[in-house]
């Protein structure tokens, strides 16, 4: 029956275009005198995600669009190594330590969270739909090394899962499976097989709006969750939004409103503005500025930029 679903499903995305219709929130700009035009709470939810969503980019080590600097906070430490028959269906993983701020370079000083960040879905890798999205397989791969990466260390930093597309529905797996254990995920596929009302106060999802995945959900729902709809680039193609690192980028951008590390992270990635913020292109990041802030509406449909991704 999944992959009847899953057909259709993909079917119902090539003929559905490329509109994505407009975002209330967004279009009309509730919080245009707020820093970025950013309402509080979706700010204090890129806060508390961008980290996450960094680990969750760079878990696909060999691509090419990773972040050279993740910061002052999130730091890659070496992961246990993925047993060959494990790594053929596509699961991959890396291990991150977060910091407090300005922890990091500090002696003897212990991360707040050690974060698994799994590897997903790009639409580039069948291995991962037939392993990961039909079959358990990855499922029980992914909870056996989450528990052998416990059993490494014996100090009091908390465990964070974290988790793009199908990396996403490993994170929930493991949520599900350990209540103590807190994930992020980000354009997340919805094929996960467990019971989503189990942890769900530990769980974040944040989905940039009108992304290739949308149509998946209409067979089956996300788990629950505290669920955020980001509207960062809505003249882009379905297939274009999925991406993690321009999510990444996007949430970035706007913790950078508040967060100090989240301002280094920006200039020395040069993340560029999300394109439905107000300003020109090359629009520089601000900071933390005291108010009154500038007016800034957002562009429900910013200048059409030819899109190499459209379909």
């Amino acid at each position: 029956m999944i992959p009847r679903l899953i057909m259709l499903a993909f079917a119902l995305l090539a003929l559905g275009g490329c509109v994505t219709y407009p975002d209330i929130t967004q279009s009309r700009s509730p919080c245009q005198g707020e820093p970025g035009g950013w309402c509080g709470f979706v700010r204090g939810a890129a806060v508390e995600s961008y980290p996450y969503a960094i680990a969750a980019t760079n878990a696909y080590q060999g691509d090419s669009d990773l972040f050279d600097d993740t910061g002052s906070r999130l730091v890659m430490i070496d992961r246990l190594p993925i047993a060959p028959e494990d790594a053929k269906t596509g699961f991959d993983y890396q291990l991150f330590a977060l910091y407090g701020d300005d922890d990091a370079g500090r002696p003897g000083a212990v991360p707040v969270a050690r974060i698994v960040a799994f590897r997903g879905t790009d639409f580039d890798g069948v291995a991962d739909v037939f392993y990961g999205t039909l079959r358990s397989d990855q499922i029980d791969i992914a909870r056996r090394y989450f528990t052998a990466e416990r059993e490494r260390f014996d100090d009091a930093a908390a465990w964070h899962v974290a988790g793009h597309s199908m990396g996403g529905a490993l994170a929930t797996e493991i949520s599900i499976a350990y209540p103590d254990v807190r994930a992020w995920l980000f354009n997340l596929s919805p094929f996960y097989r467990g019971e989503s009302d189990i942890n769900a106060a530990n769980r974040t999802l944040i989905n940039e709006r009108g992304e290739a995945l949308r149509t998946l959900r209409k067979f089956r729902s996300d788990p629950a969750a505290d669920v955020f709809i980001i509207n960062c680039r809505p003249q882009k193609s379905r297939f274009s939004k999925h991406s993690v690192r321009k999510l990444a980028d996007c949430l970035t951008w706007i913790a950078a409103y508040e967060s100090k590390d989240a301002l280094g992270v920006v200039r020395a990635n040069a993340i560029a503005k999300p394109d439905v913020e107000c300003g020109p292109p090359d629009k520089p990041h601000p900071g933390r500025t005291p108010a009154p802030h500038p007016v800034c509406a957002h562009q429900s449909r910013p200048d059409k930029v030819p899109d190499p991704a459209a379909d």
